[in-house]
């Protein structure tokens, strides 16, 4: 969910509350990748069903070339060149010879990618390349409502007829694949980080130098992080921020808190693509949910009292990833605060005593640590790839994000190209690792490379990471690898059931959506700010009476209805 206490001035609050409004849909979901990843969602930023197909690729380790399907296309046969857009302001597609990958695949491939440019308005972006009919062949963007308005327009290209040739996808996702499926019953959406078991990097994670210094004291209730939060302050002062909230715009981590003070409480529940909380089979506000206000509180007492990021809701990724690199941050908290592994790395090369590890999440004292889920997951994954109907070959481009999201592919993407670190798959069909496996090149790839993981494959590349990572003594293994086996995988929650609540956001109810998430968004930031707890109630009450004017119970019995069907789906 990524200042001043009292007689901030008016003017600042505006700015602060106007870049808010920039928040993602969700960012634990999403912002889940499973990879040592910097990207923040947040979708957030989610049940899945029985995976068919498990882990187990099909027989020929499910590359693109395997044969037997009538009229498919050879990847690497002929040059395949198209024209991809990320729609997200804070993301443009990397160049691709750029990367290692990229340039392996260009030449080995011959998949030549051209980057289109968001310009930093993605929004204003799409309009234009849709009023100019000059749309890219591939769109990465978030699932759901604007992908179905695309739809709608005639303007993206179903899957269905690829499915059986290129079976990577299908063997991969199995029967939750129809979850991605529009009004149509036609498939357009290619999901990334989608999966059949936990994953996700939500969480908190400490500086271990600081921790040592001020004599390693208990860290797991909110009263614990409290005492420890006004320690760093009054032996450090302002040369280290007791706890970053990564993103707050975002709710990065403020919302992580928010699930400290409620058993089963899901992050996913602040998010733009849900702004809700199930009680009594239906969704109701968030704004007078017990819990919610609970954490506002707690979280707007260290805000007044300076233990937060005082910019935390305008400083940028940089201003962030340079703080945790420098060691200035005591306790670092996100959707993905994996950018601490980085951080980890250049510490502990000057100082082997330093450096930053993860907990096990917070909680409200009273509570049961094993029922708070800093964060969530879904089967879907976090977003999804489109073609467009300007590509004039999309069974060419479905047949190569097929591949990517393979074996072959995942294992170029995290372990680098086939030869050095790995050779050749396994029984099971897993990379087999070399005896030349360089863990600081790999973890160098993934980073370099995250960019680029358009459609990660979570079922795959989870046990593919572990199956070398445990063979290593702790203190060797890969940071991300260590905490997301021993803490965060087991620390999220499935948010499946959650997907596909947001309405057409040209109908009456988007336009509702919107007016609530510009609501709460505001509520949100002012709560924080608040001068008292009796303010934060008078903000929550004064938002939610808003929200309920601007006809926020229609859009809670829209999610509601959709949200039940959902659970038909899963068999919940």
């Amino acid at each position: 969910m990524h200042d001043k206490a009292s007689g901030i001035q008016v003017k600042r609050t505006t700015v602060i509350i106007a870049s808010f409004i920039l928040m993602l849909a969700t960012v634990l979901t999403g912002c889940s990748n499973s990879g040592a990843n910097t990207n923040l969602k947040t979708n957030t930023n989610q049940t899945s069903g029985e995976q068919t197909g498990g882990n187990q690729p099909s027989g020929d380790n499910g590359n693109a070339e395997q044969s037997g399907a009538e009229g498919k296309w050879e990847l690497g046969s002929d040059p395949l060149e198209f024209r991809m857009y990320g729609h997200y302001s804070w993301y443009d597609v990397p160049g691709w010879d750029s990367t290692v990958a990229g340039r392996w695949i260009k030449e080995n491939k011959q998949v030549n990618i051209l980057s289109v440019s968001a310009g930093g308005n993605h929004e204003q972006k799409l309009s234009t390349m849709i009023a100019s009919n000059d749309l890219p062949d591939v769109i990465w963007m978030d699932r759901g409502a604007e992908v179905e308005r695309l739809r709608d327009m005639g303007m993206l290209v179903p899957f269905d007829d690829y499915l059986d040739k290129y079976p990577n996808l299908k063997t991969w996702m199995g029967k939750d694949l129809n979850m991605l499926r529009s009004k149509d019953g036609k498939l357009y959406q290619f999901p990334n980080w989608y999966t059949g078991r936990p994953n996700g990097n939500a969480g908190y994670v400490i500086n271990k130098k600081i921790y040592e210094e001020l004599g390693s004291p208990t860290l797991e209730t909110t009263d614990d992080l409290y005492s420890y939060l006004v320690a760093v302050k009054q032996k450090y002062g302002n040369s280290v921020v007791p706890f970053e909230p990564h993103l707050a715009k975002d709710l990065q981590g403020l919302g992580v808190l928010y699930t400290a003070f409620g058993e089963n409480v899901l992050y996913s529940y602040l998010s733009a693509s849900l702004r809700a909380v199930p009680k009594d089979g239906s969704l109701t506000s968030v704004f007078h949910d017990a819990t919610f206000r609970e954490a506002q509180k707690y979280i707007s007492k260290l805000y007044r009292e300076r233990l937060i990021s005082q910019d935390a809701f305008t400083q940028t990724l940089d201003q962030i990833e340079e703080k945790v690199m420098q060691g200035r941050v005591a306790v670092f908290a996100g959707a993905s605060p994996f950018i601490a592994m980085n951080g980890h790395q250049e510490l502990t090369k000057k100082d082997p005593d330093a450096g930053y590890f993860m907990i096990w999440p917070i909680h409200k004292q009273g509570l049961d640590k094993d029922k708070i889920y800093p964060g969530t997951y879904t089967s879907l994954g976090w977003n999804v790839s489109v073609i467009t109907t300007a590509a004039k070959d999309p069974e060419k481009i479905f047949a190569f994000l097929d591949w990517y999201t393979g074996p072959e592919g995942q294992s170029l993407l995290f372990f680098g190209p086939e030869g050095e670190n790995w050779k050749g798959f396994d029984a099971e069909g897993y990379p087999n690792f070399t005896a030349e496996y360089d863990a600081d090149e790999v973890a160098k790839l993934q980073m370099d490379q995250d960019p680029i993981m358009w459609n990660g494959n979570t079922g795959f590349i989870d046990p593919a990471k572990m199956k070398y990572e445990s063979t290593l003594p702790k203190e060797k293994q890969n940071w991300a690898a260590r905490y997301q086996s021993e803490i965060t995988w087991k620390t999220q929650a499935n948010a499946t059931e959650f997907v596909n609540l947001d309405p057409d956001p040209d109908s009456d109810l988007g336009i509702i959506k919107q007016r609530v998430d510009d609501i709460f968004t505001q509520a949100y930031a002012q709560s924080v700010m608040a001068k008292s707890d009796e303010e934060v109630d008078s903000i929550l009450d004064k938002f939610g009476k808003d929200a309920e004017s601007a006809g926020y119970s229609q859009l809670l019995e829209f999610r509601t209805k959709a949200w039940k069907q959902n659970k038909a789906l899963l068999g919940n």
